[in-house]
């Protein structure tokens, strides 16, 4: 009888502290984050806690049932159907029967109604179980537990209850499920995500051939199989980091269990865990994919990124360095003046954007009082000068100020885009003026009315060639004329 008694203190005690426990298990006291807020810092807080209690990074006490709650509050609060019914009836599975107290209902604590007729079980209800305390008014609990097992509908068993505190189940004689503390099966749905990736595009051979190879963008990629743990985690990472550098990168995912010969075929099969790829042009023109090894936090694979950005502005000194015009090169120049020590972000991101159709220079200066500033014409910096193809320089921008990196990219597009239309026309218009001075001089044909005009007693030397086809008329009238012109020099 004692025994019997003393198990029944400990299950009160028990849940009297699930009682409590219930009142701060609260998905949006768990993730620290307002009834109001948005996905997006749903999302980021989620991020910062899950990488804070990972079971991997964190051993301390405690960590692997934090990391728990966590995933099974970021499961409710993503999901905006178990959130609408979360903030209704205080449960996700939009249950009625399972309300969320506030100030003033059941002293403002968790109120569990469960069970039913014929259902085994404990059942505490408001007038059986109080306690007393408070400005000298009464808390009062409700639980029932009901259900094969004696579990209830919450899934939380009376065998949890226990293990909670004796590390183990206490075994079929209680009915319970013999799950011990720690992941729920909630929690562990979530850990070890099924699905693919929601908001990360998902990139298959064709994606990647026609919009990412070799294309001067970077791109930040996830390679996973839907049955790897931490999934989750790592979009969760990717996202924050693509919203960070929006503009300098693209972001995408590669399922390998369903592109399994694709990522063999790139050597980004992952085996026990998802891995991140950038694909980067540090090493030469051509891109490749670079994993990324380093910590998973914001900040580590955020500097990776730029690290790995285009590469194809030279760096030049200014004081030592002039532009040859009309040397006959079909690509427009352009070059940006600022102050910073290194290429900037923004003009490595454009330089892997124009690759191929504009080249990109970069210089440091001081001050638009340099002499080799005033010389350019720049009254303002950051200033951007370009130079066409036949030579003639153009201030394209001076002053310029932008609000975040992927409006300025936009926004150094469109003038880009402007500058090339630009030396189409002029290039197109030295090629007509080429060919109509080539036309002008042409080599006249040897006839006899005009023989004594051409190669009479006046004419010191007259060089006479022959030809016998239209193909051998125009290679004899590039050579005299290319003798012609040497002469005259």
């Amino acid at each position: 009888m004692k025994i019997v008694s003393a198990i029944l203190v400990i299950l009160g005690a028990s849940l009297l502290v699930f009682a409590l426990e219930a009142k701060t298990l609260d998905p949006y006291k768990v993730l620290g984050v307002e009834r109001n807020a948005s996905q997006r810092e749903i999302q980021k807080a989620f991020h910062k806690l899950s990488l804070q209690y990972h079971p991997d990074k964190n051993k301390n006490k405690g960590a692997q049932e934090k990391f728990a709650e966590i995933n099974n509050a970021y499961e409710i609060l993503s999901d905006e159907e178990k959130r609408k019914n979360y903030d209704l009836y205080g449960d996700e599975k939009g249950n009625p029967g399972f309300n969320a107290g506030n100030a003033g209902d059941q002293g403002g604590y968790t109120y569990f109604t469960s069970g039913g007729p014929g259902q085994s079980g404990f059942s505490f209800r408001p007038d059986e179980w109080q306690n007393k305390g408070g400005s000298g008014g009464s808390q009062s609990f409700s639980f029932s537990f009901g259900g094969p097992g004696g579990q209830r509908s919450s899934g939380f068993g009376l065998d949890d209850i226990f293990s909670s505190f004796f590390g183990g189940g206490m075994g079929s004689g209680m009915g319970g499920g013999g799950q011990s503390a720690g992941f729920s099966s909630s929690s562990r749905s979530q850990f070890e995500s099924k699905s693919a990736p929601k908001s990360i595009r998902a990139v298959n051979s064709q994606v990647y051939k026609k919009e990412i190879s070799d294309k001067g963008m970077a791109w930040l990629i996830l390679s996973y199989t839907p049955t790897m743990k931490g999934t989750q985690q790592f979009e969760s990472l990717i996202e924050e980091v693509a919203n960070s550098l929006q503009g300098a990168l693209q972001v995408g995912s590669i399922n390998c269990e369903t592109e399994s010969s694709f990522c063999k075929e790139l050597g980004i099969h992952p085996r026990r865990e998802p891995k991140i790829f950038v694909y980067s042009y540090v090493a030469s023109n051509s891109g490749s994919l670079v994993e990324f090894k380093g910590d998973l936090a914001v900040k580590s694979l955020k500097t990776f990124c730029q690290e790995h950005l285009p590469r194809f502005s030279k760096r030049i000194d200014l004081s030592q360095f002039e532009f040859a015009s009309g040397t006959g090169e079909t690509l427009p120049k352009v070059m940006l003046l600022s102050t910073k020590k290194d290429t900037p972000v923004i003009w490595r991101v454009l330089s892997g954007l124009y690759h191929n159709r504009v080249a990109f220079y970069d210089a440091q200066v001081h001050d638009v009082s340099e002499p080799t500033v005033r010389r350019l014409g720049v009254d303002a910096l950051p200033a951007i000068v370009g130079w066409l193809s036949n030579g003639e320089k153009q201030i394209l921008k001076t002053g310029i100020s932008v609000k975040d990196m992927n409006s300025a990219v936009q926004e150094l597009s469109a003038l880009l885009d402007s500058f090339e239309k630009k030396n189409k026309k002029a290039a197109s218009s030295q090629a007509k003026k080429t060919q109509s001075e080539s036309g002008d001089k042409q080599i006249p044909l040897l006839g006899v009315s005009n023989f004594d005009a051409l190669c009479g007693e006046t004419t010191p030397v007259c060089i006479i060639g022959a030809f016998r086809s239209s193909r051998g008329k125009d290679k004899l009238q590039k050579i005299l004329s290319e003798v012609s012109r040497i002469i005259q020099i």
